[in-house]
């Protein structure tokens, strides 16, 4: 049972080795393809909110709470609103939603 989690370990670091140094030593000159290069400018965001929304959605009670607090965020964020702002009005409408589920 140990020598699976030691080969687990060892294969999860040497892929996670792989896909930071790979692209370090393969790609020397600046990245000139404009497909490419808004690819790679949008991963972060892209790799953020995959993570965040289902997060958002599920850390309620019920779903329909979260999903209301993530669409009124994003008009709030739409129209200006400070973060400061977004996540009160997030908080409230899954408050005021949970009263009435």
């Amino acid at each position: 049972m140990t020598h699976d989690i030691n080969l687990y370990i060892l294969v999860a670091s040497a892929v996670t080795l792989a896909i930071k140094i790979l692209p370090l030593t393969l790609i020397r000159g600046e990245i000139k393809n404009v497909t490419v290069r808004s690819f790679l400018h949008y991963v972060p965001y892209v790799t953020l909110a995959v993570m965040t929304f289902p997060a958002i959605v599920h850390a309620t009670q019920s779903p329909i709470s979260g999903a209301l607090a993530l669409v009124a965020g994003i008009a709030a964020a739409w129209f200006g609103a400070s973060l400061f702002k977004v996540a009160l009005l997030c908080c409230s409408v899954v408050f005021v939603t949970e009263l009435f589920i």
